[in-house]
């Protein structure tokens, strides 16, 4: 196909990618409502302990202008515009870049985003679950005798911030067997890396949670290692697997003989 023709092609996608976000964004307005609701549930779970046992009045409020509260709304369908959308523009995308790869590289495309996608989603949950205790410890530092104010816009970011972190997480065994498949790291370098690795994957999830407390860390952080884990097992069975195919090939860690016998 020419340049011309690539062009056509990417703009004829483009613009089915976006007509699906708008009339997603059309849907997320429809449902703003329960859409609200379901986003607002971790912090009312978060705060009810704290209304019982401290007797403040926590409130989510909407500051801004009078054009605030539609703004508001606008970002929010976007967002479930975004997410509803998402097979359809991810498709698109999908669709101009696969005609270049070879057949044994669409299969692992097909393979690595359908198991992609179920790891994202089960990260997004697990964050979504962790909102209310991760809500809960930041509340707690207020004096007891202020009440809690929090910006609308504030609670939807952290809300956006917080279950992305959890579902780009749980990519790690996506990037490891990847990075294996291409050549780049041995199970052998892996097992090696192993306490660095864990150490890292404790350190990065005290900085990404949310709350100070532990036990949210240790709902990033656990997941996180058992899924290391299990790559470096399937990093093992492929580099077992490419060594039946070639035994004569050395691994990339191995030293080689300097003699040609």
């Amino acid at each position: 196909m020419p340049l011309v023709g690539h062009l056509r092609e990417l703009r004829r996608r483009l613009v089915i990618g976006v007509l699906a976000i708008v009339v997603g964004t059309i849907v997320g307005w429809i449902i703003y409502p329960q859409a609200f609701d379901f986003l607002k549930q971790p912090y009312v779970d978060g705060i009810k302990p704290l209304l019982e046992r401290k007797g403040f009045q926590a409130d989510l409020v909407l500051n801004g202008g009078v054009g605030s509260a539609f703004s508001f709304r606008l970002k929010l369908a976007l967002s479930i515009g975004l997410v509803i959308s998402s097979p359809v523009w991810i498709w698109q995308i999908w669709g101009f870049i696969l005609p270049a790869l070879h057949r044994n590289e669409k299969r692992w495309a097909f393979l690595l985003t359908a198991t992609g996608a179920p790891l994202f989603a089960g990260g997004v949950a697990v964050g979504y679950l962790v909102l209310p205790k991760g809500i809960q410890v930041l509340i707690s530092f207020a004096p007891e005798s202020v009440d809690v104010l929090l910006s609308l816009e504030d609670y939807l970011n952290f809300v956006i911030r917080t279950v992305l972190v959890f579902g780009v997480a749980a990519e790690i065994p996506l990037v490891v067997v990847m990075l294996n498949r291409l050549g780049l790291v041995s199970a052998r370098q892996l097992a090696r890396a192993r306490p660095w690795t864990i150490i890292g994957i404790f350190i990065f999830a005290a900085v990404a949670t949310p709350s100070t407390d532990p036990l949210t860390m240790l709902f990033l952080a656990a997941p996180m290692t058992v899924l290391y884990l299990i790559s470096e097992v399937i990093a093992k069975l492929t580099d077992r697997k490419r060594a039946k195919a070639a035994p004569d090939e050395l691994a990339d860690d191995q030293v080689s003989s300097l003699d040609e016998d």
